[in-house]
Formats: structure tokens, C-alpha cells, sequence
């Protein structure tokens, strides 16, 4: 395909990135907030159904006992999981990250990466979910390692879903 990109993964996928995706990849890669985590975005699929984040020790990670601080593993990995549910549902929802848990296993002092993935059976359970009940909370896994496959921190994210106009009535009942 001619609107497809190569781009170097940091997981095996038979995925590409689409020239939007690039671009959303780029973009998201020099916005502020994603920037001073210390992290980078390398790879989105062109579906926005898997996405990859590297990690590494460097100036802006870096703790007072030289391994990458917590606050940057933990805000390396927040909001990718809602941004990608957000362009694969489209307009008609609602996303907002509800929760999320962290266990940091081992210290990290090198380079670590993240793959974030969203199956199309779980777009549909969503979009089932709330086609009956207006909204839909839901939990995905994650976790950081490095090339050898060792873990270093393990991450739960619960992503809140619903359809805008349920949404907006919720939001007017509650004022």
C-alpha cells in the first residue's frame, strides 16, 4: 500500500503505520507532556490498535539513585491506552482513562520498551457493551521490558467508554 509506512518496531507485528499515524506519532512525540516523560512513541499501527513506547535512562528520567524515576515509568505509559480508543471509536464516544496501577518490579537503568494492544474483539465488546448500557469500563494489561524479555514494571489501566449521548445526559442529571 502506498499510504503505509516502515517503521522500525520494537515488537514483532504484521502492522504498519498508516501516514496519519506517523504523523499522530511524531506529533505526540514532541507535545510537552509526552515529551518530559523521557519516553518515545516508536511505533502506532495505522488501525491505532497497537502501539509501541520506549523507555530509557537519560537526562530526564534519570533519579537520585541513577535509575529512571518512577513518576516517568508510571507517565510514559498513561494516556496512550485512552488516545488510542479514542481515534478507533471515533466521535460518537466518550474515553477517559478512570484508573491505573503500577508495580515496579526491578529498577530500570537501560532501555525499556511497552506494547500497548487493543484486539478487535474487545472494540466490539465495547461497542456492545454500550449499545445496551450507555457505557462500558474496562481494564487492559501492560508492562515494561526490556529485549531479554525480563519485566520490570507491570501496569493495569482502566479506560472508561460511553456513547456522547449518554454521556451528556449523565453529565446533566448530575448538575
Amino acid at each position: 500500500m502506498r499510504s503505509m509506512i516502515i517503521m522500525k518496531k520494537l515488537f514483532p507485528s504484521d502492522r504498519l503505520e498508516s501516514r496519519y499515524s506517523s504523523w499522530y506519532r511524531r506529533s505526540l512525540n514532541i507535545w510537552p507532556c509526552i515529551w518530559c516523560t523521557g519516553s518515545r512513541i516508536k511505533f502506532v499501527s495505522g488501525d491505532f490498535r497497537e502501539l509501541h513506547v520506549q523507555l530509557s535512562l537519560n537526562w530526564r528520567t534519570r533519579n537520585r539513585v541513577g535509575t529512571v524515576y518512577g513518576g516517568s515509568i508510571y507517565s510514559s505509559v498513561d494516556p496512550y491506552y485512552m488516545l488510542m480508543m479514542m481515534e478507533i471509536l471515533g466521535r460518537d464516544y466518550i474515553v477517559w482513562d478512570k484508573g491505573a496501577s503500577v508495580k515496579f518490579v526491578r529498577p530500570i537503568t537501560d532501555k525499556v520498551k511497552c506494547r500497548f494492544l487493543i484486539s478487535d474483539e474487545l472494540v466490539e465488546k465495547v461497542k456492545a457493551e454500550i449499545a445496551v448500557n450507555g457505557q462500558y469500563v474496562f481494564e487492559l494489561p501492560l508492562e515494561y521490558v526490556d529485549d531479554e524479555g525480563k519485566v520490570y514494571a507491570v501496569f493495569t489501566k482502566t479506560v472508561y467508554t460511553a456513547s456522547k449521548e449518554y454521556y451528556k445526559n449523565r453529565k446533566a442529571a448530575a448538575a
